[in-house]
């Protein structure tokens, strides 16, 4: 009997020593890990900054199939947020403040550590240089757990390696997979839209654009506006050159409004009109490819572009759709001026005998919105 409640005394003596210590050691932690991704940096920025990405390469959510992610409603640059809750815990993660295609600064809690965390991008050739960096501070069970697991360095580490390359996997699949089609002319229905209208970089349009969509489809939320399809965008000019453009992003409504003078949001009508279709399915990054083959088209045809505006693109399968930008579907549409037809002239018959010429087939233009 003796014997056990030394024994038991001994295992006391030890816990209270194993806390003190585990007490007494240094709360702070500094992990850091670098990759190569085979993309580009805009990319892999863009990709990387959006919040509503971190599921599908973050190894916490990938490897936990039954997590649950709460989203901010933007969860893009500056603001953006997210909570989770799986197997492993608990975290939440917020973005502090962004360089275009520079940096990205957090703060994240995760089992009650906390720490601040950068992203920095490199461009190397084409390819992206990744440092991924978190400095913060430990819970007590977290010193605990860390002791028998080798340390705050390898347990993050680990976190970031298999992040990382899920990223560059993920990256290398989604974003470089698309397929462009020219489908040709067809008609575009008259609708009614909202749209703000703005000048934008072309790198910084995607940015702009899903904070002005947000914007609008609240407006038509508060408002008991009806939204009638897909969102679309107008570009009214399109500088190659300076790589600039004016856009008007757009929302179609069922019914037309009168809008208050001075509004951000404006109201108008998208009259019908023709044009040469093209569908690019994939990131929005190849659309640069869809123009080039739609330009073509037209050359090839012989097809005059209607100067009112340089082209319109329509978001048909988008990031609210599918968060896998392989399967995402923009529609394009280059505005043409019509091809004058030409009725042939009426033979007079040199016989008694009438000759009755046979009516023209006019080719039907299909139809859409």
């Amino acid at each position: 009997m003796r014997i056990i409640k030394y024994l038991f005394l001994l295992l006391l003596l030890s816990l209270v020593a194993l806390s003190i210590f585990i007490a007494t050691q240094k709360g702070v932690f500094t992990v850091e890990r670098s990759m190569i991704i085979n993309s580009q940096r805009s990319l892999v920025f863009n990709y990387a900054n959006d919040l509503k990405n971190w599921k599908d390469w973050n190894s916490l959510a990938v490897e936990d199939s039954l997590m649950n992610i709460t989203y901010s409603n933007n969860t893009i640059g500056k603001g953006g947020f997210c909570s989770w809750d799986g197997k492993e815990g608990s975290g939440e993660l917020k973005t502090i403040n962004t360089k275009e295609n520079d940096s990205i600064l957090q703060t994240m809690s995760f089992n009650g550590n906390s720490a601040d965390v950068s992203m920095s991008f490199k461009d190397t050739l084409g390819k992206t240089k990744i440092t991924w960096k978190a400095k913060g501070r430990m819970s007590f069970l977290f010193k605990v757990k860390t002791i028998f697991d080798g340390g705050a360095n390898k347990i993050f580490g680990r976190i970031f390696e298999k992040s990382l390359n899920h990223l560059d996997k993920r990256l290398d699949y989604e974003i470089n997979t698309y397929n462009v089609t020219v489908n040709g002319v067809v008609k575009k229905l008259e609708a009614f839209y909202l749209a703000q209208t703005f000048t934008s970089e072309f790198s910084k349009v995607a940015k702009n654009s899903a904070i002005v969509f947000s914007k609008i489809t609240t407006f038509c939320n508060n408002n008991d506006i009806t939204i009638k399809g897909k969102p679309f965008a107008i570009y009214h000019t399109y500088d190659t050159t300076n790589k600039l453009t004016k856009i008007s992003i757009c929302i179609p409504i069922k019914n037309p409004i009168f809008i208050t003078e001075g509004s951000e949001i404006s109201s108008d009508t998208l009259r019908s009109f023709e044009a040469v279709k093209t569908t690019l399915t994939g990131h929005y990054s190849h659309t640069s490819k869809a123009i080039n083959k739609t330009l073509e088209y037209l050359k090839t045809n012989n097809l005059r572009t209607d100067p009112t505006f340089s082209h319109l693109e329509i978001y048909t399968i988008g990031k609210n759709e599918i968060n896998t930008p392989s399967k995402w579907k923009t529609e394009i549409y280059y505005p043409t001026i019509p091809k004058p037809v030409y009725k042939p002239a009426v033979a007079i018959p040199t016989t008694t005998e009438e000759m009755v010429p046979k009516a023209q087939e006019e080719k039907e233009i299909p139809s859409e919105f």
